[in-house]
């Protein structure tokens, strides 16, 4: 699997300490959107990509006494969809512990995926294209400040 970032031990992106992973592309719909670069993520794209089995990042993770949580983000896990699937159905093989995707679709843009997330619950889905200029706000779900109003979290059942 080619993934950008790897952070073990994350507590800025969900309220559980989490491993973070950084997936690796991104279709720039946020900035297409609002017509200016405004993605914070894009020195990310110029990361080196890391190749790096599943397996590899289960037994990580699953040794990490740490963490409670995966958060996959990056640049767009959603644009990375077969890797993502691939991790999500052996993670769960071995940990009912919480996923997050930080994704910046809409929900009704992805309601095939979320009907196949659903099946791997518990997997909480960060909606939202970032608008610049809007007010940052404090999501409950995530229990983290969100970049723009439009952005929020919800467990997907």
């Amino acid at each position: 699997m080619i993934i950008k970032q790897l952070v073990d031990e994350d507590f800025i992106n969900y309220k559980k300490p989490s491993m973070f992973i950084g997936f690796p592309s991104c279709t720039w719909k946020c900035e297409i959107a609002c017509g200016e670069h405004c993605c914070q993520n894009s020195a990310l794209a110029q990361a080196p990509n890391i190749n790096v089995s599943i397996e590899a990042l289960i037994e990580r993770y699953m040794k990490n006494p740490i963490t409670h949580a995966v958060v996959c983000g990056g640049l767009e896990p959603l644009d990375s969809w077969d890797d993502l699937q691939c991790f999500i159905m052996n993670f769960r093989y071995w940990s009912g512990d919480d996923i997050v995707i930080y994704t910046g679709y809409n929900e009704d843009e992805i309601q095939d995926k979320l009907k196949w997330l659903s099946l791997y619950e518990p997997i909480i889905v960060k909606f939202g294209r970032y608008i610049p200029g809007q007010q940052p706000h404090y999501d409950p779900v995530l229990c983290v400040q969100l970049a723009s109003d439009n952005q929020y979290a919800k467990v997907v059942e």
